[in-house]
């Protein structure tokens, strides 16, 4: 498998989370999203993923993107460790999660959304993901146990951590938000949510390395 991911993308750390949970090995191919007005945007990268983003993961001669579709694939061909639930109700509510921060929070706090909004990029992001905080704190009141949905890591897990990451990037205050940072918490003392983090990957700068 090769996946075309940059450090600081939060979809693609969801994906290399989910590589690491399955043990699954990989090639990376960096794709810088800054350098040379975004190497995105090159006729090489666009004939990898049409839509100009990162991640697109190579895997059993398809090639994939959308982080969701991606961990999908990976979950229903290598199901162990299982990152949905079996129960059809839990299960819901581990894709609600994922669907309301990889749908409802980071797409409106973007590399690209942000570029637009320009000199109030840092206060557009801190509205944006306070906001859907406010209703994601909500939503874990009832499903949480030790992670986002009971006590097994699922996919709603990966989606939370890297959101998180953006959060402390834009210095939103989290004190709002224990169930939350209690989780994120326990998560980044998993082994696979170490190896993925964005300051231990090989496109990472040395001044952000871990």
């Amino acid at each position: 498998p090769v996946l075309y991911s940059y450090f600081r993308s939060s979809c693609s750390w969801r994906v290399r989370i989910a590589l690491a949970l399955k043990g699954v090995a990989y090639d990376v191919v960096p794709v810088n999203l800054l350098k040379d007005g975004g190497q995105q945007f090159s006729a090489e990268f666009k004939a990898v993923n049409p839509m100009q983003q990162v991640p697109a993961l190579k895997i059993d001669g398809i090639t994939l993107s959308q982080s969701l579709a991606i961990i999908h694939y990976l979950e229903e061909t290598r199901p162990n460790p299982r990152l949905l639930p079996q129960d059809p109700k839990k299960r819901a509510q581990v894709r609600m999660i994922a669907d309301h921060i990889a749908s409802g929070i980071q797409p409106i706090q973007n590399l690209g959304i942000l570029k637009q909004i320009g000199e109030k990029k840092v206060e557009w992001a801190q509205n944006c993901i306070t906001s859907g905080f406010q209703a994601l704190e909500q939503i874990l009141q009832h499903t949480a146990g030790r992670y986002c949905v009971g006590d097994e890591v699922s996919m709603a897990d990966l989606c939370l951590v890297p959101q998180v990451a953006n959060a402390e990037r834009f210095k939103v205050d989290m004190a709002p938000y224990p169930i939350i940072t209690r989780i994120n918490k326990a998560l980044l003392e998993l082994e696979a949510f170490k190896v993925s983090h964005p300051s231990r990957q090989p496109d990472t700068p040395a001044d952000l390395r871990a």
